[in-house]
């Protein structure tokens, strides 16, 4: 079911309508969780966001995939110097609203509609709460704000579809470390070259994972040139050379388990068990065969599924401690 946000965003506003984006550190500056950044895990794709920055809402967004760790987009400079460098970064497609809206111009309207608990302004000023960032609104609120306006309502819901997807915007982010990586004179050339490779599952990586891993732990497949060294911790998220060429930090999985893993529709608990993300259709879990009701199907009883689940080492477990926590979707 269809959700509606609406995010503040006075200071970075210009750099997230400009590059399609939120983005929010994970928690707040004491390590405290938050519920606003926590929100940015919980929009869906085709979700609706209102944009509301010095004083006017004058863009709205539709959220185009689940959040993923992203680090502090570089075009922040020094904007949230305090906040942590990795964050959740949900990709949005923004359409203008002409003309931009002034919700103190409608506060006697929208008042009753605002949460009593996590409202983006406050109903009696009509002025931001400060410290919100993503909030959760009602749909009755929506529609009475955008109703006031006009957006390219085909642009919005069309938009930006090829663009704003998981693995471009991720590969975006990958050539922003990759360059940092090449620039880095502190590493020597050999590491150098070889954690670059490793963004891309091959060299030095490979061969750590392969001393590790002998198979796919979804699917068994043992043969090498059907399965993909990919790193548990991604590698963008990687704070050293060591971890993005540590074989502990890694998995060879077929290109489909890959790609579900990587995006975090599936993760491994410590005993090898795995765990199937409740947000990714069952219709499509089915199709992939995955699904418990495709298992049965073929003939597999729901305690015999053809998944390998063999116990990790301590220390890939640290690894999938970090990726259920902040790869997995929930």
């Amino acid at each position: 079911m269809r959700q509606f946000w609406w995010v503040n965003h006075k200071q970075t506003f210009n750099q997230e309508i400009e590059h399609q984006y939120l983005w929010s550190p994970k928690t707040s500056k004491n390590g405290v969780r938050n519920r606003f950044y926590d929100n940015m895990r919980a929009a869906n794709p085709g979700d609706l966001v209102l944009s509301y920055a010095n004083q006017l809402i004058r863009y709205v967004g539709r959220v185009a995939d689940f959040a993923f760790t992203a680090p502090k987009p570089s075009e922040f400079g020094a904007t949230g110097s305090y906040w942590n460098n990795e964050g959740w970064l949900l990709p949005v497609f923004w359409t203008r609203l002409d003309p931009p809206i002034r919700p103190k111009a409608l506060l006697q309207q929208i008042a009753p509609m605002l949460p009593e608990k996590y409202s983006p302004i406050q109903a009696s000023s009509g002025n931001g709460n400060q410290g919100v960032y993503l909030a959760a609104i009602p749909q009755e609120l929506f529609d009475v704000v955008t109703t006031s306006t006009h957006f390219d309502s085909v642009q919005l819901y069309a938009g930006g579809a090829n663009r704003l997807t998981f693995h471009n915007v991720k590969d975006e982010l990958d050539d922003r470390v990759e360059a940092n990586i090449r620039d880095d004179l502190t590493l020597d050339s050999t590491v150098r070259n070889a954690t670059i490779q490793a963004r891309r599952g091959q060299g030095t990586f490979r061969s750590n994972v392969e001393k590790m891993e002998k198979s796919c732990r979804l699917t068994g497949i043992t043969n090498p040139g059907l399965l993909i060294a990919s790193h548990i911790m991604p590698w963008r998220s990687c704070e050293t050379a060591t971890q993005r060429l540590d074989g502990a930090n890694g998995l060879l999985l077929t290109p489909d388990a890959d790609l579900l893993f990587d995006r975090g529709f599936i993760s491994f608990e410590d005993s090898g068990d795995v765990r199937v993300s409740p947000r990714f259709a069952q219709d499509d879990l089915r199709r992939l065969g995955l699904g418990e009701h495709a298992w049965k199907q073929l003939g597999f009883s729901e305690a015999s599924m053809p998944w390998l689940a063999q116990g990790f080492s301590d220390a890939q477990r640290g690894y999938l401690s970090y990726h259920r926590k902040e790869v997995y979707i929930t």
